[in-house]
């Protein structure tokens, strides 16, 4: 999506958000919760639903991604592992926010096409299920 904003300061941003969404280091996910995320990815419930609305696998190399760097977290003093843990998902967003998306296709339109029909009165209607009636009958 097409914001205008560079990288940087997509960063800052998503970093000011995500710090007031998780005021405090145990607002962020433990190592086991992004362990059972990790493991639960490759879950029967979370294939079915990523064949039904990809067509392929679960891709989750991310999450497991997220695991390690918790794992790489756990020697650092809470609030630093909090400062890292807010760096890492601020980057996880910005890249996610500027890069291409679904939703790039569709361009919301202020005003109906050149070509577009215009809009079918009643009167008309009526004329012609009037013109349908006389010719069935």
């Amino acid at each position: 999506m097409s914001t205008g904003v560079d990288f940087a300061t997509a960063v800052k941003q998503e970093a000011v958000y995500l710090r007031l969404v998780h005021p405090t280091p145990d607002d962020i996910p433990s190592c086991f919760r992004l362990m059972e995320l990790a493991m639960g990815c490759y879950g029967i419930r979370s294939q079915v639903k990523s064949w039904y609305r990809h067509g392929e696998s679960s891709r989750c190399a991310h999450k497991h991604d997220d695991f390690k760097f918790c794992l790489s977290m756990k020697w650092m003093e809470s609030d630093q592992r909090y400062d890292a843990w807010i760096n890492r998902r601020a980057e996880w967003w910005a890249k996610r926010r500027l890069d291409k998306s679904s939703e790039d296709v569709w361009a919301m339109r202020t005003e109906p096409r050149k070509a577009f029909p215009r809009p079918v009165t009643d009167e008309e209607i009526r004329q012609v299920l009037e013109n349908t009636e006389e010719t069935l009958m």
